[in-house]
Order: structure tokens, then C-alpha cells, then sequence
């Protein structure tokens, strides 16, 4: 069946040209290359029992950190040391050395030396905190607790990001994902880029916090491809459907090439299974039609292309594989819920601002 008229481009094969690279089809970097994955904070603490700290919502020190992040995340790696983490609603886990914590959501969260502690970080100290750390304030290695015998360690990153128009990485974490140290393959690249980190913390040189924060974005992505590695064989979501071979190759072509008519029928050929089934597979692990993810995806990379004030509306059109800036933007506000140039209006505000569009 032909696309309607002034719709996607039948037969555009063309990949989106972006300031930092074009579409690669590896669907998790362009994902996080799509939603600006920045680093914000990274350091790392060393503790001393009693030991605690609350983290308010994200949105309470997201300004600080990160002004024109949509959105913050953090995760913590636990190099030395026990304690428990704990989200409202989720309860108390504990951790151990070797163990990651990654808060996706922007929900306030608790990191003690045992349940029960007292925080020596409230809320309002933790923010306080943040705003020191920003302005460079604090050191790269903080001193925290009450200096009893029991020491713990931690690798503590905080990174800003696109959450709209989509963005599939977040959607799938949980709000709080613990990835256990027996989960985890001994050594490799995570293991490296610690050693790499911890290296930065025995002297201050010239472009060190640049280097931090680099290490802490590649961080971030080591350890979602952990936790993909960690997936059970029955879990759904964006990451579980990359681990499928016949979904994975799917996200691949829609990925590397957006603008082009993709139909059913070819998708499924292409992928060596037939229609019923891939329509069914993907909504069962993606969680919506493949037609539909390929909309949200060419909305994102329409949103990226248009944070460039020179990209007229048109030619981000055609780049996402419409024939008409009518049929996009029809396109664009039934699926992000404004308009392209209303979008592009807004990418200047502050977060609180934006998170009205």
C-alpha cells in the first residue's frame, strides 16, 4: 500500500545529516547521541560510617546542574563498601561493592550506610551540595560520614538528556535499576574506565573536568549495556527488543534509515519472519506497532535537526522522509503535541518552561 499523499517519502533512503555525525543503525547510540546525553556532575565519594544522603526530585537541582536539560539521571557504582538504596514506593535494597544503581526517573532517593540511618545529607543539604559541586566548590574526591570503621566508595555520576519528543532508553529502565556485582562479567571496558577515573583523582590537570565528564557519559553507556546483557529471557522493553534478532534487525533499518517508505511487508522480509509475527513481537517487546515507533523516532530526529536555527521546518521535513511541510507538521503536533515551530520556539527556554510543551 502506497504512503497518503504528502506523507513519507516512498522510496527516501537518505540518512539524516546531523552537526555531529549522521545515523549510524546502532539504535542505542543514536538514541543517546539523539537525546543529548551530557554529562552534568561526576566524583566520587569516599564514606565513613554512619553515612547517608537524601537526593531530592531531579527537577529540585536539575537547573543547577544542567540548566537546558529537559532531564537528569544518576547512578552510583559502589567500588568499596555495603549499604541500602531506597525509592519511595519500591522499599530499601542493599548493595555491595561491585553492585550499580541507576535512578532514571527523577525520583528522590536515599543511598544509607544501614536502614534507618539518619541522612548527613537532607534534601535541602543535598542541593546545597550540588550547587557547590557545579561552581566547583568541592573537590573531584569528597569526604563524607561520621568516620567510624566501616568505609564505603563510589563512583557518582549525574547526566542531563532529552526526555521528549521520545526517548526509548529511559522508557524501558526501571525507576530503580540495581545491577548486582554476580550479574556483571569481571573486567572489561566498565572495569577501565574506573581505573580511568580514579586515575583523574590523584592529581588536578589542565582539561580534567572535560575528561570527568566524558568518562562519566561513557560510564552511563557501559552500564546500560550491562544491564542489557543482564536482561532475563522473558523481560520486554526497547533494550529487551535489540536483544531480539528479528526486532533487533528491525530497530536497526528504522534507525538507519528513517526517512525511507518502510511497509510491513518489507520490514517482515527483511527480517525473515512474516507479518503476524513481527507486528505481534514488536508490540509485545517495543510496546507499540512498528509503523508507530517509526513515527516517534523520525519525530525525534526531527527535534534534534530542528534545535539548528537555521534548519528550515521544510527541509527537516524532507530529511524525515516527507514530501510536505503540511503533512509533517500535521505529523509532528499529533505525536509530540505541538507544533515544529512551537518546538523550535521553546528549545531555549528553561526546563520548567519547555516541560509545558
Amino acid at each position: 500500500m502506497a504512503p497518503p499523499r504528502g506523507g513519507p517519502h516512498p522510496r527516501a533512503e537518505t540518512t539524516p545529516r546531523l552537526s555531529d555525525g549522521g545515523l549510524t543503525g546502532d539504535p542505542l547510540s543514536d538514541v543517546l547521541r539523539m537525546v543529548k546525553l551530557t554529562g552534568a556532575l561526576f566524583f566520587v565519594v569516599h564514606a565513613s560510617s554512619p553515612w547517608g544522603i537524601e537526593v531530592p526530585p531531579a527537577d529540585a537541582y536539575s537547573a543547577i546542574i544542567l540548566p537546558r536539560a529537559q532531564h537528569v539521571v544518576s547512578y552510583h557504582i559502589v567500588l568499596k563498601g555495603s549499604g541500602w538504596a531506597s525509592v519511595p514506593d519500591i522499599g530499601s535494597t542493599s548493595f555491595h561493592a561491585g553492585d550499580i544503581l541507576v535512578f532514571a526517573h527523577g525520583d528522590p532517593y536515599a543511598l544509607l550506610s544501614a536502614p534507618g540511618q539518619p541522612p548527613e545529607f537532607d534534601g535541602t543539604g543535598t542541593v546545597r551540595f550540588f550547587r557547590d559541586m557545579a561552581a566547583g566548590r568541592l573537590p573531584f574526591v569528597v569526604e563524607e560520614g561520621g568516620g567510624g570503621p566501616e568505609q564505603a566508595q563510589f563512583v557518582c555520576g549525574y547526566l542531563g538528556c532529552d526526555i521528549r519528543p521520545f526517548n526509548p532508553v529511559l522508557s524501558t529502565l526501571p525507576r530503580l535499576l540495581h545491577v548486582r556485582r554476580g550479574q556483571l562479567a569481571s573486567g572489561g571496558l566498565l572495569d577501565r574506565l574506573i581505573e580511568l577515573t580514579l586515575a583523574e583523582t590523584q592529581t588536578r590537570r589542565i582539561g580534567g573536568d572535560c575528561v570527568r565528564l566524558g568518562l562519566s557519559e561513557l560510564m552511563f553507556v557501559e552500564v546500560v549495556r550491562r544491564y542489557l546483557e543482564t536482561l532475563p529471557a522473558g523481560q520486554v522493553g526497547w533494550l529487551s527488543g535489540l536483544r531480539d534478532p528479528a526486532i533487533g534487525r528491525v530497530l536497526q533499518m528504522l534507525h538507519e534509515h528513517p526517512a525511507h517508505g518502510w511497509t510491513l511487508n518489507e520490514l517482515a522480509e527483511r527480517a525473515g519472519v512474516s507479518r503476524a509475527i513481527l507486528a505481534e513481537r514488536f508490540v509485545h517487546l517495543v510496546g507499540c506497532p512498528p509503523m508507530h515507533y517509526l513515527t516517534l523516532w523520525r519525530m525525534q530526529v526531527a527535534a534534534r535537526l530542528l534545535a539548528d536555527k537555521a534548519m528550515k521546518i521544510a527541509a527537516a521535513a524532507h530529511t524525515v522522509g516527507y514530501e510536505s511541510e503540511a503533512a509533517f507538521s500535521r505529523a509532528f503536533k499529533k505525536a509530540v503535541g505541538v507544533s515544529p515551530a512551537a518546538w523550535r520556539s521553546h528549545q531555549g527556554a528553561s526546563p520548567s518552561e519547555a516541560g509545558r510543551f
